[in-house]
């Protein structure tokens, strides 16, 4: 099969709908789409951003396939205008991006793409495919090495629901905390090093005797020397041989504690705290005090926390299938909803509350403050609150200005905080990666983006980032948008009631 061009990883009814917009003449109409989540897994306050590079890469290739190409899926007759103007139709929009490592709440447009309709229908399937995946991926790695002050290396790429899964999951993991990943083409991709020790086959493979356990030690030493050391210990039996061949090896090797590179022994299986704690004291006893112990095994969050709890003496943890998949939570749930045709602000309303969606053109804002109660973050600012605003309404206008504003909560009036002028500072989530079709974002690094996140993460209270019942944390919408929102409600629901046939 041909490299699968990633902006028609698509569904039928994208282009079904599109041969309608240009038959009803409605293909130059600018709609507005945003793309956003409801509710974070896991109960979660909060979701990690990532895949908006992969996002920008799929739109610019819209339009990149010859005639015959779309005849594979919308054949006959009746579509060969349709074909044609597939053929030639490239975006000529603008599309608007949280960065990646930027963390979101739920109903925050994480991507807006402003676009002639088909243009702009036509990405919905690819975007969403992309970043939920993604979002899956980096949500749960973060909340995995938010268990921990240890590194957390991913390596679930034999888990993953495909290629193009192991990679990206590889590099959505690293931007939300983790230290590395196993995946050689996510360390190629992005510019980092892939990590790697050895397998129980490598040691099995000189024979299933203890004997042959320490040859493939020596051996392995002796061909990776100078690189980082890690051996597996738990083939046959941790502690009453696999620590001891591990110890002789690295003897016998002259690796000790003044090995530049750093050296260690994994823990495979069995009980990881009991073994832990065992291992290290042996490894003590013979003087090597700084060899790391490095732990895997069916890890997640919970696991590790209580690991942690019993008093394991773990240096670093490898965690697969928990991330790669994002095993407890492996559906995402972004969305991708028209909220504006022209200038004309639209709004989807359902049987279902949660379904109800904020119309029109907008921008979030995240309001920070000093506040010595909550610790020293920083600079001194904590996140505070997020407002999603209309473009241009009077709240958008005094937080680009840093004028005094008061967020009230969208489901209760009587709550309000007030953020007087100077005593704030607000920053926007969402920035034009397109324009006209012509990409116009920077492109930052892996480490970067990792590092984005983590002074994000810093930013926030501890109450608000822990695991379980965090702390809620404040997101409203601007007077105007509420008042938009409901406009449209009620226009509706007075068409609804008068509605006969």
């Amino acid at each position: 099969m041909d490299i699968i061009n990633n902006a028609y990883v698509s569904d039928k009814y994208q282009y079904t709908m599109g041969k309608s917009y240009l038959e009803c003449g409605k293909q130059d109409q600018i709609a507005v789409f945003n793309l956003f989540y409801r509710k974070a897994p896991e109960n979660n306050n909060w979701a990690v951003v990532s895949g908006t590079e992969e996002v920008i890469e799929m739109v610019l290739a819209l339009g990149s396939e010859p005639e015959e190409f779309y005849e594979k899926f919308l054949p006959g007759d009746e579509y060969k205008a349709f074909r044609k103007y597939l053929s030639t139709m490239k975006f000529t929009g603008d599309v608007y991006c949280m960065r990646e490592g930027e963390i979101a709440f739920p109903n925050q447009p994480i991507v807006t793409v402003v676009g002639p309709m088909i243009q702009a229908q036509v990405l919905e399937t690819p975007m969403l495919c992309i970043l939920n995946h993604q979002m899956a991926v980096a949500t749960k790695a973060s909340r995995v090495c938010r268990s921990t002050d240890h590194p957390v290396s991913e390596f679930g790429s034999r888990r993953a629901h495909g290629p193009w899964a192991a990679v990206y999951g590889g590099k959505a993991a690293q931007i939300a905390g983790c230290a590395s990943s196993s995946n050689i083409l996510t360390g190629a991709f992005n510019g980092v090093p892939s990590t790697g020790t050895m397998a129980h086959s490598f040691i099995t493979s000189y024979g299933s005797t203890v004997e042959g356990e320490h040859k493939a030690f020596q051996d392995y030493i002796r061909t990776h020397k100078g690189e980082n050391l890690i051996l597996l210990i738990d083939t046959y039996d941790t502690l009453r041989c696999g620590v001891k061949n591990a110890i002789r090896s690295f003897k016998e090797a002259g690796i000790d504690d003044n090995y530049a590179p750093g050296y260690g022994i994994r823990l495979d299986s069995g009980d990881l705290a009991y073994l832990s704690q065992e291992v290290r004291r042996i490894l003590d006893e013979h003087g090597l005090t700084k060899c790391k112990i490095f732990a895997t095994n069916g890890l997640d969050e919970y696991l590790i926390t209580d690991l942690e709890r019993q008093g394991a003496r773990i240096d670093s943890y490898g965690v697969g299938d928990a991330i790669a998949t994002s095993k407890a939570a492996p559906c995402f749930g972004n969305v991708y909803k028209l909220v504006q045709v022209d200038d004309e602000p639209v709004i989807k309303r359902s049987e279902d509350k949660i379904k109800l969606i904020n119309p029109g053109f907008q921008i979030t804002w995240r309001i920070s403050a000093q506040d010595s109660v909550k610790g020293n973050r920083i600079d001194g600012y904590v996140f505070k609150a997020d407002v999603s605003c209309l473009r241009g309404d009077p709240m958008d206008l005094a937080l680009q200005h840093g004028k005094t504003v008061t967020v009230r909560d969208e489901f209760d009036s009587f709550k309000t905080k007030t953020f007087e002028e100077g005593a704030y500072e607000a920053r926007p989530l969402q920035h034009q990666v397109i324009a006209g079709g012509v990409r116009v974002a920077p492109k930052h690094t892996l480490l970067q983006k990792k590092q984005f996140y983590k002074d994000n993460l810093h930013h926030f209270s501890p109450s608000e980032t822990r695991l379980i019942n965090p702390h809620y944390y404040k997101v409203d919408i601007s007077d105007a948008l509420y008042d938009t929102k409901m406009g449209i409600i009620g226009k509706l629901l007075k068409e609804i009631e008068d509605f006969e046939i």
